[in-house]
């Protein structure tokens, strides 16, 4: 808006200063000066808020473009563009003394124009080799996030303790982007009042220092992006942008990234599908150690530290090797969860 309305202001001073020479030229002694004015003024007010908002959206979208680009595209077409307007200047230029004549300088702005517009065509074209081309190899050829396989982490992958997990077992060679909207989100859940939140946002920040000392590759990401509204909008954009997969614990958020053309890696399917399968009917032995939450439950663990809730078990805490037979399971935050009923006596027991 700031934009559009200065534009508006100095559209509104030229108009001013155009219907007063006008008026002025119709008759200085008349009232054609003021009508002039008012005139002018009506219409530049009017005028420069169309006109200015329609620059501002083409600047913005022009904006984002830019952003989409490889940064080599952008400095060559710029080079290339600037060498082909001053170019086309020099020799238009040169021409005026001889044509001698008041089309000169349209035409020599004319060839400025497409000197420049070819050259930065050419540029954003052939931009990587243009870059090698003039010595500057260097500043291309070194790759890219997109070219490393790292990830942008969204702030539930922050929060999640598998990343640790995974830069452990050796599988975040790529290394990971890190946003930083996504980090102060973070500190502010650290600060916040809930404290299960401010555990796991403390957790998640750690987690990126022992990321560093299993030697994974962890860049903060500076980038703003202004055009989102939530960190999460904010984070599938700048994968987008970077040409990077997201990492996320969210299906809603990965459905969304997905459907915009940015791959995913979802942490919470990931560990659905590495778990461990217990399938309905499954024999198991576990020792009961807890009540559980609702009334005639027990609570016990398998070793890999999944929690099994048995129904009608109430009375039977505290005892170990109990029986049971698995009714269904579910992915959660804490690991794998089953559900399941005693085993009848005359069910075979499989060996603990």
């Amino acid at each position: 808006m700031v934009f559009v309305e200065v534009f508006r202001l100095l559209l509104v001073i030229v108009g001013v200063v155009a219907g007063l020479r006008v008026g002025d030229h119709i008759g200085a002694q008349t009232l054609a000066p003021v009508v002039g004015v008012v005139l002018a003024t009506l219409v530049t007010y009017v005028a420069g808020g169309v006109v200015g908002r329609l620059f501002d959206k083409g600047l913005g979208q022009a904006l984002r473009r830019l952003r989409d680009m490889p940064p080599a595209e952008v400095f060559a077409g710029s080079v290339v563009a600037t060498t082909g307007l001053l170019a086309g200047l020099a020799f238009g230029l040169a021409l005026v003394p001889l044509v001698r004549s008041t089309i000169a300088y349209p035409l020599t702005a004319t060839l400025a124009w497409v000197l420049c517009a070819g050259g930065a065509r050419l540029g954003v074209a052939k931009g990587q080799d243009i870059v090698r081309a003039v010595g500057m190899g260097h500043l291309v050829d070194r790759p890219s996030h997109s070219e490393r396989g790292a990830m942008v982490v969204e702030t539930s992958a922050l929060l999640d303790r598998q990343l640790v997990a995974l830069g452990a077992a050796g599988l975040l060679g790529g290394g990971l982007v890190v946003p930083n909207f996504v980090l102060d989100e973070a500190r502010t859940l650290v600060a916040g009042p809930d404290p299960t939140s401010a555990r796991r946002a403390r957790a998640g920040i750690e987690g990126l220092e022992a990321l560093r000392h299993q030697s994974v590759s962890v860049w903060i990401d500076e980038s703003e992006v202004p055009e989102a509204a939530t960190t999460a909008e904010k984070a599938v954009a700048l994968a987008r942008r970077l040409r990077c997969r997201l990492v996320t614990c969210s299906a809603d958020l990965a459905a969304r990234a997905r459907g915009e053309g940015v791959e995913t890696v979802n942490l919470r399917q990931l560990s659905a599908d590495l778990a461990p399968h217990h399938p309905a009917g499954e024999r198991l032995v576990v020792d009961l150690v807890k009540h559980g939450s609702q009334p005639h439950q027990a609570v016990g663990y398998l070793p890999d530290g999944d929690m099994v809730v048995v129904n009608d078990a109430e009375g039977l805490v505290g005892r170990l090797e109990v029986p049971v037979v698995v009714s269904s399971s579910r992915p959660t935050s804490q690991g794998l969860l089953l559900f399941a009923r005693l085993a009848e006596v005359a069910e075979p027991v499989p060996a603990r």
